[in-house]
């Protein structure tokens, strides 16, 4: 059976499926968590985010992209998602299955006090 018109894709199916994959690895982990933090074991600001979290109150689900078997990948598909140049691919706060954004987002959520009421309705904080 032959599909008319078909043209051959620029990209491998091989590499199709594994951008699929890492998009329902990083739509599984957001949905399924209240917050997920993407990572890298090295990075200052990265830190600083946990920090954050951690001193709210919230436990979030932490994925370290340089100790994770799909780090690599993970890490292309979240600068991807940042390609509108507001932040850097890591850190990668989601909330609620929704992208926040990068540190300099949570921040600013942080201080003009958007931030508790987010995490509140994600379950992520109950006070």
């Amino acid at each position: 059976m032959e599909v008319a018109n078909a043209k051959k894709s620029a990209i491998p199916i091989s590499k199709f499926n594994s951008e699929e994959k890492t998009y329902e690895i990083v739509s599984d982990l957001a949905s399924s968590n209240a917050v997920v933090l993407f990572s890298m074991s090295g990075c200052c600001m990265c830190t600083v985010a946990k920090r954050l979290l951690f001193g709210l109150g919230v436990g979030p689900t932490i994925v370290e992209l340089d100790h994770h078997a799909a780090g690599q990948e993970i890490h292309s598909l979240l600068f991807k998602l940042a390609s509108d140049g507001q932040h850097k691919p890591v850190p990668a706060v989601f909330v609620g299955g929704k992208l926040l954004g990068g540190i300099e987002t949570l921040m600013a959520c942080h201080i003009n006090g958007t931030l508790v009421p987010l995490l509140k309705d994600a379950g992520a904080l109950w006070l």
